[in-house]
């Protein structure tokens, strides 16, 4: 399918909040190295490149960039990479960041913040992105353990003008139940895609009932996490994109934006041809018939 000249807005928009963002967007784990994201030895991406994709994805309307301090790689870090190419950032850019885990200068991984660790990395990402409040930040956590904590720490930090608005990342229908208990919730993050937890299906619809956005991340690596698709595809997947002269990935893309008008895409990519496909995956639309293939295979 064509590229050139389809912009962030062909998918429509939603609001996290007060802040309206188009449902394409743009995930920068995999902004600050090539290959595997979070590799101690991964090879910095030249940093040029990663300047002109972002500063391209605002051009193509681009205005919802998933962002964290922990995303970095030796001598590139995308919170610095977004400010250098974005700032003065344009004033419909809103820009969404996470805490809870945290890594070592090294690139290892630390244990996840405790309530009085999470103000620091809350400041941390408004030092690096250069900010004095940030737009959205999600508590990312691992487990199944109470949030209230946690999320009620993040709550005081958005009261105190720190924060504007709050999500999830990583969580169970009960965790998203608990956190609306303390503060208001815009967005829940979780791994979600085709053939990628199916079982989340009602959760995904849950979250369009009550107004909040479902950000799915690994949409399109889906099992392959931070190392990114393998390759590999469903024969049902690469039919339809031949039907549509796409490819498998704006297909996942596709499906995705489909489950919902409130689903957000944040498709990650360091190469400006990727993002340029990311975007116009947000055009493409899928009949009923072939929808119900593809829902089969999200099924197994």
């Amino acid at each position: 399918m064509t590229s050139q000249t389809t912009t962030a807005d062909a998918a429509g928009t939603w609001d996290l909040g007060d802040l309206r963002v188009n449902r394409i967007g743009f995930g920068a784990m995999r902004l600050p190295q090539t290959g595997e994201a979070f590799a101690q030895d991964a090879v910095p991406r030249d940093r040029g490149q990663a300047i002109g994709v972002l500063r391209r994805a605002v051009e193509l309307g681009v205005n919802h960039i998933d962002t964290a301090a922990f995303y970095f790689s030796p001598l590139r870090s995308a919170n610095e990479l977004i400010r250098t190419a974005l700032a003065p950032y344009p004033e419909d850019l809103v820009i969404t960041t996470k805490v809870g885990p945290g890594r070592a200068p090294s690139g290892e991984w630390l244990e996840h913040a405790t309530p009085e660790l999470l103000r620091g990395q809350v400041e941390e990402n408004l030092r690096q992105l250069g900010r004095d409040h940030l737009d959205v930040v999600n508590l990312r956590i691992v487990g199944t353990a109470s949030i209230a904590e946690r999320f009620g720490a993040l709550a005081e930090l958005r009261d105190a003008g720190l924060v504007r608005h709050l999500g999830i990342s990583n969580v169970t229908p009960e965790h998203l139940a608990e956190a609306r208990a303390i503060a208001p919730v815009v967005c829940v993050q979780n791994m979600y895609g085709i053939g990628v937890r199916p079982e989340h299906d009602g959760f995904v619809r849950a979250c369009g009932e009550q107004g909040i956005a479902f950000v799915p991340f690994y949409s399109i690596a889906g099992t392959g996490r931070q190392a990114g698709a393998s390759g590999t595809e469903h024969e049902e997947v690469r039919a339809v994109a031949r039907a549509h002269g796409a490819s498998p990935a704006q297909v996942r893309l596709a499906w995705t934006l489909a489950r919902g008008p409130h689903v957000l895409a944040i498709p990650g990519t360091g190469d400006p041809d990727h993002l340029e496909a990311n975007v116009a995956a947000g055009a493409l639309h899928l009949s009923a018939e072939e929808r119900s293939v593809l829902e089969a295979v999200h099924h197994g």
